[in-house]
């Protein structure tokens, strides 16, 4: 059985890598991004540059979105030459990106009117891990459709899930999310306290590290605040807009979350600072700085 012909929109770190793994592995790409150095290096691999979605669309079995917000995916399918002006009846839209799940199920409605289906399947683990087809992905929608694109994900995953309906996807990273951002914030914050109070960063960890707080996360801060190196390769501008996500979700399901509410307003204020590009434990430096 020939493998699908698939189309990937997004060639940054973790697209772009995502991309070679599959072009490693046979399958023939049709690419597009804004950056055009990303692009060529994909067609120098193999791959078809397209000039817009609708043409990469009309060209291709799978399309794959690797992309920032969601703002930039309803672009993407609603532009005048974009996704749904192009898809085939019968292909595949699968998000990879973080998105926010009531956009996702719009999309993916409007696709299911052209008789297209979609996935959700936002990802876990580093671009090293899409180069080499390790991902954790998180998919979600009909089953149907899950399986007519598993194969693909399996040769990008090393561990995919599938979590339910159309959504759950984004769902569970957004909570996923929100679960280790407020923990880099409130781990970040207590190292500054610390430091304020005059009591040792490392005695600090030393004492935290042997009860049940320790964690990855709690290394990453630590490696930071302690050991200034920052090593957790996620920005608090991606955290910031994941955040905001995750409030945009709870509202749309009739509830609040102070403890996101008060970790985005911490991250917010650390971007509007600057400090944007720096990965997320540097918000200990804002925390050390704050004043009343």
């Amino acid at each position: 059985m020939s493998k699908p012909v698939i189309g990937f929109i997004g060639l940054g770190l973790m697209g772009g890598n995502m991309v070679e793994n599959l072009q490693n592995k046979g399958y023939e790409l049709n690419v597009m991004d804004l950056n055009q150095d990303a692009v060529a290096a994909c067609v120098a691999r193999g791959a078809k540059a397209a000039s817009s979605a609708k043409e990469l669309a009309e060209a291709s079995d799978i399309v794959m979105l690797c992309l920032t917000t969601s703002a930039i995916v309803e672009k993407v399918v609603y532009g005048d030459e974009g996704i749904l002006a192009g898809i085939k009846e019968g292909s595949v839209l699968v998000d990879f990106g973080t998105s926010i799940p009531t956009s996702t199920k719009k999309i993916g409605a409007d696709l299911a009117a052209k008789g297209v289906g979609m996935i959700d399947a936002p990802l876990g683990r580093t671009p090293a891990h899409a180069k080499d087809g390790l991902l954790n992905i998180m998919a979600a929608g009909d089953i149907d459709t899950f399986n007519k694109v598993k194969p693909v994900l399996e040769e990008q995953g090393e561990n995919v899930f599938h979590l339910g309906a159309l959504g759950a996807g984004h769902t569970t990273k957004l909570i996923n999310n929100f679960m280790g951002m407020t923990t880099v914030c409130a781990m970040s914050q207590a190292f500054a306290v610390a430091d304020l109070a005059g009591v040792d960063r490392q005695q600090l960890f030393d004492i935290m590290s042997t009860g049940p707080s320790n964690s990855p996360f709690m290394q990453f801060c630590k490696n930071y605040a302690v050991d200034n190196n920052s090593d957790l390769g996620f920005s608090i501008a991606n955290a910031n807009k994941d955040l905001g996500y995750f409030l945009k979700m709870v509202e749309d399901l009739g509830t609040v979350s102070k403890i996101a509410e008060g970790s985005s307003e911490n991250l917010q204020a650390a971007f509007d600072a600057g400090m944007g590009n720096g990965n997320v434990p540097e918000i200990f430096d804002y925390f050390l700085t704050l004043k009343k």
